[in-house]
This record gives structure tokens, C-alpha cells and sequence, in this order.
């Protein structure tokens, strides 16, 4: 259907792609990958005709239409409602729709047998053509996209980048290109409009590239992967999970071709070294200096796998609580966002806060930042520090800093040495630490701006959409960090992969209520398909008449009974508290005997590090222990309070 062949392409004298071939079949669903600014969307516009080649040919057979998607489409505005611009991609059906309509107006003035059969033609066409129901066919992939009914006859320029990149997506997969090219589509959408698209194109009937950094959207909508590497296109014939499997197997082959490569190489420089001067052995040894000239040199392989290691030093330890959310209520207008909901976020909690765009996600975040005004009450923990990362924190960064003035600036009491390596970890490396903020691109200035954000020494962070415009490579240190990060946050993403990896309870806004589930994820996944096949099901068997569940029966006490349960109660509660008070004491202990094996003073007295080693050894077991002990305490005192409710 397309052949790339021998495509060398350059940036001034930076080439792109050198020598690359790539020939895409119908049915072929591609993931295009690699790092920010190896040149995957440049391909994609070579292959549309917006760029030519310096070497080689692109060339498609005669059927072959394509449609792009790219961050360009995002400057298009009109008055025209979006149903409208959707349906502009039937350019035939609505010609045939205007000259149907010209000609019945014609005939209401004019009737003649030529106009009847004119229109007979071209409503035979247009049926053919399935005019009747272009307007349905738009609707339907709008409202996948996550349009609501009243939202189709809005104007296009009422919606903001992103919905109007929705709109263009809808327009083109509407046009049903034979081949559908996707430049990061899922920076656009929220999680229910991905899973709508990922099974629209699993039963698309052209071929599709897509570039994205989204791993799941790419492991549950691609069949081939292609990665853009070294000036090269490497293709792997499955989907992400494939990959990785292939790669690191090609890897574990080119390593060790390189390195027996290498063995050979210092053998014949060594004969060279040692005869060169031997008149008998001359002949040798220019045979082998020839030998090595024509040798196709096996480069070495490069580790993409970032392994980081972040240290992350808190001032002050939280209490149990980091914040209470009691009553509250936020409206804009008549769209209300919540409803006299509750919520409570507690210390070592990692919160994925997830769900479609337009339910509040953002606003809960800057509810909890306290920017957004609400009804009720926001309650903040003690010693509570926090940090807050959106996208507009990218306008924050001072465009005149260099890299490692910027963080110098954020208020950490960290060395440079420190800071290059936190920047090394975010892949800004030797002088690219110089580099001014001005230059990035916005994948780097996101890197930039959370690198701040990480070593800000806040215990809480808040982040909204951290992942967007970010790489495979840099989601992954990201990962990383959060993992090793040891306060709370919550965070906004529509990155399945991302959100699997860091955190530990699910928050939804539900029926204007803050909603939490108590588990990872791919738990979370499992249990909303099972709360949605019970509903279908319930909905499907459901009868006129329903019996009441059998009440539950409560066991009677007796006044005596009571106060005996209260006594106890309140003698568990005074234990709670006792284990509280001791627990914060004890991790003092522990950050300050941390702070201990920091200091180079301490690593230099042999005896003194044993000391402190063991100290701190000693003092982990004791807050484990008092941990468990909070634990069996906090479980006693909730079954003293069942039986006094």
C-alpha cells in the first residue's frame, strides 16, 4: 500500500534518517516509538507530502488516501457547531445533499421531467453513497469521543485545544482514509474516550500509525512497533509487550557480536603492533590492516533502561492525616462539580485520581491545593508541606535560567553536584545542565518542572496530568521516583501504565461525590467491569415486584453491657493515641539517624557508623513493632465502636 525506500532525511546537517525502508500493508496497526526529537512526527509528515526526502522515494499505490492528525489542527476555529465540522469529511454527500435541495426548490416553481430524473439520479447516488445516515454515523463517534447530545450544535470555538482536537479526530475517522496516521492522540483524551478509540481501531479497516508514548494504548491497539533509533526504523512484528521481549533478545545478540567483535579487533591491532616492523612478516600484516579497513563495525548497545535513584529529604513528617475534605460543595453555575462529599487523605497515601474530562478532576486537585473556593470545610494535617504540578507551572519556570539555576532556585539546600544528578536522572546530562530554560522543547521544559517539583521537599505533592508530553523513557524515571518517593500525593493521568505503577487507592467523581476505591489499578479495572455486569444483569432480571431484604437483627445489650463496651472503648482509644505520640517520636528518631549516616563524618569514624548502623537497625524494629501494635489497636477500637452503634 506505501513503501519507504532508502529515505535519508536531514535537519541542516543533522541527519534524521539515513537509508531507512518501511513498507506498510492494509490491516497494519504500527506504534511508531522513540525519544523526544529522534524525528517520529517529521516521518509522518514526509509520508504526507509536507516534506521531501533528500534521498530516496515514498510511493503508494493509486487507492491509497491518508488522513493526519497532528498538534497543528489544534489552531483550527469556527462558528460552525461541531456536528457540522465533523461531517465536513462527506465532501460527495453533502455536494449531493445541496443540489438535492437546490433542485426540490427549483421544482417547486418549475416541475419538469428532466428535474425528476436529475433528482432521481442523485438521490440514487446519494443512498448508495449512505447519506441517509452520515449525520448518525457523526453523532455516534462524537459522543464516543465523549460529547454529550446538547454539546453537538455548540460552536467549534467554544471548546478549548483539546476537545477541538476530539472534533478533528472525529472529522478524519469519519473520512475513513486507507491509511490513518495519529500524532499522540491520547494527549487529548481522558480514559473512557482511550478505550473507546482503542476498539474502534482494532475494527478499522485501513491501516493505522500512531505515535504515542501512552504503553498500554499502544500494548491493546497496535500489532507492529516500529523505533526510531540511531537514524534507523527497527521493526518488531507485535505489540508493546513484544517489544520489549524482541529488543532486549536483539540486544543480548548485538552485545555479544560486539564484544567478540572487539576480542578480534585488539588480536589482529596487537599482530599489527608486533610485526609491523618484520620484513618477513609484511605481507601479513597489511593483510590484516585491510582486513580490519573493510570491517562492517557492530556498534555497541545503548542502555535506554534509565535505572535512577532519587533521595528525598522532608523537613517535617506528617501526621497521620494530610488533609480532611468535610461538605463540600463546588459548583460553576449550573454545573455542579460536588455535592456535600467527603473524603479524607492520609499519611503514605497514593492517590490515582482518574476518570472523563469535565467531572471535576482538576478542580478536586486545586480544591485540595486550596486555590479553588468551595462550600465546607477543607482541614489541613499537620506538618503538612505540599507541592503543586499542572501545566501551567511550565509558564512559571524563569525562560532566562539556565537548567541547574532553575532547581538551584526551588529552594531544596541541595549541592550542584546533587542537582546535575537529579537532572542526569531527568536525561539533562554534562553541559546540557547550562542549556536556558528558553530553548526546551516541552517535553523537556515538563522534565524541568518536575525535577523542581520532586525536590522541593514537600511531603505532599499534587499532580495533574504529569505524563503529558513526556517520553516512554522519561514516564519510566517518573515511575521510578514515585515509587521511591516516600510522603503522599495524588495525581491526575489517564496513563493506564503509569497510574498501575504508583499508586495504591483509585479516587472517581461519582454522582457529584468523591468516590475511592482501596486498591491498585488493574484491582480497580476488575472490579468496575464486575460493578458493571452486575448492573447490566440487575437491570435485565429486574420485576415488578421486588422482596425486601431480610433486616439484619442487632444484638440487645443491657445499659451495664454498654458502659462496660464504653469503658473499654475509651481505654483502647487513650492505647491509640499512646501509639500515635510514640510512632511520631520514633520516626523522628529515624530521620534523624538517617541525617546521621548522611554525613561524611560519620562514614569516615569506623566505630561511629557500626554505632549508628545499629542504632538505627534497632530503632526500625521498635516502629515496625509499634506500627503493628497501632494496628491491632485502631482494629479493637473500630469493634467497641460496632457494638455501641
Amino acid at each position: 500500500m506505501l513503501s519507504i525506500n532508502n529515505l535519508s532525511f536531514y535537519f541542516g546537517s543533522r541527519p534524521l534518517y539515513q537509508n531507512v525502508n518501511l513498507h506498510i500493508k492494509p490491516k497494519d496497526r504500527i506504534g511508531l516509538i522513540g525519544a523526544n526529537g529522534t524525528g517520529k512526527s517529521t516521518l509522518l509528515r514526509l509520508i504526507v507530502g509536507e516534506y521531501q526526502p533528500d534521498e530516496g522515494t515514498i510511493s503508494k499505490s493509486g487507492e491509497c488516501t491518508i488522513g493526519f492528525l497532528n498538534q497543528d489542527l489544534l489552531s483550527y476555529q469556527t462558528n460552525d457547531s461541531i456536528l457540522s465540522v465533523a461531517m465536513q469529511a462527506f465532501e460527495r454527500e453533502n455536494m449531493l445533499q445541496k443540489e438535492i435541495d437546490r433542485i426540490l426548490h427549483e421544482m417547486e416553481n418549475n416541475y419538469s421531467d428532466e428535474l425528476v430524473n436529475k433528482l432521481t439520479r442523485l438521490q440514487e447516488e446519494f443512498d448508495m453513497l449512505g447519506g441517509y445516515t452520515i449525520q448518525s454515523k457523526s453523532e455516534e463517534i462524537l459522543e464516543g469521543l465523549g460529547f454529550t447530545t446538547q454539546d453537538l450544535e455548540r460552536p467549534l470555538r467554544e471548546f478549548s485545544g483539546g476537545w477541538r482536537m476530539r472534533v478533528m479526530l472525529a472529522k478524519l475517522l469519519l473520512q475513513n482514509p486507507s491509511l490513518l496516521m495519529l500524532d499522540e492522540p491520547t494527549n487529548h483524551l481522558d480514559l473512557p474516550s482511550i478505550q473507546w478509540i482503542e476498539n474502534y481501531l482494532n475494527n478499522y479497516e485501513g491501516a493505522v500509525i500512531i505515535v504515542s508514548h501512552d504503553r498500554q494504548f499502544l500494548e491493546n491497539a497496535v500489532n507492529m512497533i516500529v523505533e526510531v533509533s540511531g537514524q534507523k526504523l527497527n521493526v518488531y512484528a507485535g505489540n508493546y509487550s513484544f517489544y520489549i521481549e524482541e529488543k532486549a533478545m536483539r540486544n543480548e545478540i548485538q552485545k555479544g557480536a560486539y564484544e567478540n567483535q572487539q576480542a578480534k579487533i585488539r588480536q589482529t591491532e596487537r599482530f599489527i603492533e608486533r610485526f609491523r616492523s618484520k620484513a618477513t612478516k609484511a605481507r601479513q600484516v597489511q593483510s590484516r590492516i585491510k582486513a580490519l579497513d573493510r570491517m562492517d563495525v557492530i556498534d555497541d548497545v545503548i542502555d535506554e533502561t534509565a535505572k535512577v535513584n532519587f533521595r528525598f529529604n522532608f523537613k517535617q513528617q506528617t501526621g497521620r492525616f494530610i488533609m480532611h475534605l468535610e461538605h463540600v460543595s463546588k459548583a460553576y453555575g449550573e454545573k455542579v462539580i460536588l455535592k456535600d462529599s467527603h473524603a479524607v487523605i492520609e499519611r503514605g497515601d497514593k492517590i490515582a485520581l482518574i476518570g472523563a474530562n469535565g467531572k471535576g478532576k482538576s478542580t478536586l486537585l486545586r480544591i485540595i491545593a486550596g486555590t479553588e473556593p468551595i462550600r465546607g470545610e477543607r482541614r489541613l494535617g499537620y506538618n503538612v508541606n505540599f507541592s503543586f504540578y499542572a501545566q501551567h507551572q511550565l509558564e512559571a519556570l524563569n525562560v532566562e535560567n539556565t537548567l541547574l539555576d532553575e532547581l538551584k532556585q526551588a529552594g531544596s539546600e541541595k549541592t550542584e553536584m546533587e542537582l546535575r544528578s537529579v537532572l542526569g536522572c531527568f536525561l539533562f546530562t554534562n553541559d546540557e545542565v547550562f542549556k536556558k530554560i528558553k530553548v526546551l522543547s516541552g517535553g523537556e521544559k515538563s522534565r524541568v518542572a518536575l525535577a523542581r517539583t520532586l525536590i522541593s521537599e514537600a511531603n505532599f505533592l499534587l499532580l495533574d496530568e504529569p505524563t503529558n508530553h513526556l517520553d516512554i523513557q522519561s514516564v519510566n524515571i517518573l515511575i521510578q521516583a514515585l515509587q521511591q518517593y516516600e510522603g503522599s500525593y495524588v495525581v491526575v493521568s489517564h496513563d493506564r501504565h503509569f497510574v498501575s505503577h504508583v499508586a495504591n487507592k483509585i479516587w472517581y467523581i461519582e454522582d457529584y461525590q468523591i468516590k475511592e476505591y482501596p486498591g491498585t489499578f488493574e484491582e480497580y479495572e476488575i472490579w468496575q467491569a464486575e460493578r458493571l455486569k452486575n448492573s447490566k444483569s440487575e437491570t435485565a432480571t429486574k420485576q415488578p415486584v421486588t422482596k425486601e431484604k431480610p433486616k439484619e437483627t442487632k444484638t440487645a445489650y443491657s445499659d451495664d453491657q454498654k458502659k462496660e463496651f464504653q469503658k473499654q472503648l475509651k481505654k483502647v482509644s487513650a492505647q491509640v493515641q499512646e501509639i500515635e505520640d510514640r510512632i511520631n517520636k520514633l520516626e523522628a528518631q529515624k530521620v534523624a539517624l538517617e541525617n546521621d549516616l548522611a554525613r561524611a563524618e560519620v562514614y569516615a569514624d569506623a566505630q561511629k557508623l557500626e554505632q549508628t548502623n545499629l542504632q538505627y537497625k534497632q530503632i526500625t524494629e521498635v516502629l515496625d513493632n509499634a506500627q503493628q501494635q497501632w494496628e491491632d489497636a485502631l482494629l479493637e477500637q473500630e469493634e467497641w465502636e460496632k457494638k455501641l452503634s
